[in-house]
């Protein structure tokens, strides 16, 4: 089976529609990674059966969840996940895809015109330096982040930059129940509000098993106040 193929049909077993243009995007896009593995470490998951369950499905289990033409940010983007198979099924959405290692940023920046997207945008930062870096305060729709960190942690980095009305999109695997938990005084603290807990089932084109995969939504009810994002240091090591 070809790998457009292993794509097209995990895509189809998990509910997510992707037209010929679409999945020759993704099929690229899929190359693309694996070839600039070698020198830069992007992922540890390169068989395209697992890449295409692993990375693409599990980017677009929410695809249709977004506003359309709505600002969406995917913060510790690092080989574009879940930020360009976003992009590439939903070509309405503005994307920024933001990441704190500059390669990584350069790959991305040839994933973009090797692919020919338009309206997507990247910036080499740290998610507390975002100010600095053209992300203003509560200018996003969306906020999107992929294992990045602890739910708690996480807030503090995204909230800050969703719009009043917004959300943060945190895609998470399973044991979500201690992280909301543990996350109820920063959300407090920070102007947010969990709205949604969302349990999917992903589905892979070999194995019988499924994955549990959780993506929780949080709403920006208020502003966020200005003291936030602290420093790096000060984030991981004093939790709110």
């Amino acid at each position: 089976m070809s790998t457009y193929e292993i794509i097209k049909n995990t895509l189809s077993i998990n509910n997510i529609e992707a037209n010929e243009l679409q999945l020759n995007q993704l099929t690229r896009y899929y190359e693309l990674v694996v070839e600039y593995n070698k020198n830069i470490n992007l992922t540890a998951i390169t068989e395209p059966y697992d890449f295409a369950c692993k990375h693409f499905a599990d980017s677009l289990l929410n695809y249709k969840y977004y506003k359309e033409n709505s600002t969406l940010c995917d913060i510790g983007t690092g080989a574009g996940f879940p930020g360009i198979p976003l992009k590439i099924l939903r070509p309405d959405l503005k994307v920024i895809l933001v990441d704190s290692l500059q390669k990584r940023i350069n790959f991305l920046n040839i994933v973009i015109k090797e692919l020919n997207l338009s309206n997507i945008s990247t910036i080499h930062s740290r998610a507390q330096e975002l100010t600095q870096n053209g992300v203003e305060r509560e200018s996003c729709d969306y906020i999107v982040s992929r294992a990045v960190a602890q739910l708690n942690i996480l807030s503090e980095f995204c909230l800050p930059f969703v719009t009043i009305n917004g959300e943060m999109i945190a895609y998470k695997s399973t044991n979500t129940k201690n992280e909301i938990q543990l996350s109820k005084n920063a959300l407090t603290e920070l102007g947010g509000e969990i709205t949604q807990n969302t349990e999917y089932k992903l589905k892979h084109l070999l194995s019988n098993e499924l994955q549990t995969r959780n993506i929780i939504s949080i709403t920006k009810t208020k502003q966020t106040p200005t003291k936030y994002p602290r420093p790096k240091n000060k984030i991981t090591t004093n939790p709110l």
